[in-house]
């Protein structure tokens, strides 16, 4: 009977790859099977619209599957695949190329958070305007005093009833200037501990006293905001988890972040991997760049070869770890593939300005093609990826205390 069920289970998956790979060759838009372009993809909401009109149609057609959010529970928005549905889904995704069907803060943080911390009216309310795309979300953590050490952040929440009243100021804030939420951490007991008096809050931000600035990095562009709060009203319904217990449902929020389930459901053609994907493959530049003499450098080949192997097997072991653990989402070992991934995305756009010479570090100029500028502008700008979301030190401590059971 054991191996009538595991034939069974074989044979209920392979019905269910059939019928997936039917669906997505006959409702995937042609140009949503090439590599991302930017300004057309979608992050949720109406504040910044993707420029490709293909893309919404790929959008309502996932969403009415419930494929946004594969694995959430179908009263909100996903489709309840288990475990072995999803993974086969991302396999058949990968297999077109598919570019993912929606972005952002909403499917890949906050929604995972409130299916394990929200009440049932907050997953009522949030969920499935999320997995629909209607609703884009930013995140409040980071303060100017406040960065690595995030728990002594100040903005402050104080109690008045039946809501809260906040002020302060947030930075680093993504998307800040096209979000509709937040979802925050504040301090709501200046006398406890550092770690024990934060409460994870949510909020719209047309409430009143909310205001974004957008931060002009070195690269010229402003992904970044600084938020102000001036005595915001955040209704008690929207506390996420127990008061002043909110860094517990924040470091559990990072861990999804920090996942890279976004990259696989989207079969790397979005995020970091894929931003910084040259239009040619890494041997190709160096055939068009290069004269003969680099093309046969045995240390930039080897580079070159190690450079992709990283990518291979870093994209193997996070399909590895989703099949593995327990939950969807992996817990302290997330911090590896952030640690991994911020090394990979410096390296590799390293390697590109070295195959390129000169013509890598144009900033503008008609002597240099949009991609030569593109990436020589994000070469600059991911110099900071490595203390975004994380930085490697305090990666490599949780990797040292919870993975390796380390004494502090």
């Amino acid at each position: 009977f054991r191996g009538l069920g595991i034939q069974q289970s074989m044979s209920d998956r392979q019905q269910f790859r059939i019928e997936t790979r039917a669906w997505l060759e006959a409702n995937c838009p042609p140009s949503m099977r090439t590599r991302m372009v930017p300004g057309e993809d979608i992050g949720g909401g109406n504040k910044r619209r993707s420029s490709n009109p293909d893309a919404y149609v790929w959008l309502e057609r996932m969403a009415a599957r419930g494929w946004t959010a594969p694995t959430w529970p179908q009263k909100y928005g996903g489709a309840g695949l288990s475990k072995e549905e999803f993974v086969v889904l991302l396999e058949e995704l990968q297999r077109i190329n598919a570019r993912p069907p929606l972005g952002g803060m909403g499917v890949s943080m906050i929604g995972p958070t409130l299916l394990e911390y929200g009440t049932e009216a907050q997953k009522i309310e949030h969920l499935p305007p999320i997995a629909r795309g209607e609703v884009a979300w930013c995140q409040g953590y980071s303060e100017p005093g406040a960065g690595s050490d995030l728990a002594s952040l100040q903005s402050y929440a104080e109690d008045h009833g039946d809501h809260f009243i906040l002020n302060g100021a947030k930075i680093w804030t993504s998307g800040a200037n096209f979000a509709d939420w937040m979802f925050c951490l504040v301090r709501t007991d200046r006398d406890a501990p550092k770690h024990e008096g934060i409460s994870f809050v949510l909020f719209s931000m047309a409430s009143e006293g909310v205001t974004t600035r957008p931060i002009e990095l070195i690269n010229g562009a402003s992904p970044f905001c600084q938020t102000f709060f001036d005595n915001v009203r955040v209704a008690k319904t929207n506390l996420v988890g127990q008061l002043n217990q909110g860094w517990a449902v924040g470091k559990r929020l990072l861990q999804h972040e920090r996942s890279g389930l976004a990259a696989l459901a989207s079969a790397d053609t979005s995020g970091p991997l894929q931003r910084i994907k040259p239009a040619l493959s890494l041997p190709e530049m160096v055939r068009q760049y290069s004269d003969k003499t680099a093309q046969r450098d045995p240390k930039l080949r080897q580079d070159l070869i190690d450079i992709d192997m990283l990518r291979r097997s870093f994209l193997l072991t996070q399909q590895r770890a989703v099949e593995e653990t327990a939950a969807d989402t992996p817990g302290a070992a997330t911090s590896i593939f952030k640690y991994v991934e911020a090394n990979y995305v410096k390296a590799q756009l390293e390697a590109q300005m070295q195959v390129r010479g000169t013509q890598g570090i144009g900033w503008e100029g008609e002597t240099f093609t949009e991609e030569e500028i593109a990436m020589c502008r994000l070469w600059l700008e991911a110099k900071s990826i490595s203390i975004a979301g994380g930085s490697n030190e305090v990666q490599l401590n949780i990797i040292a205390k919870r993975v390796l059971g380390l004494p502090d």
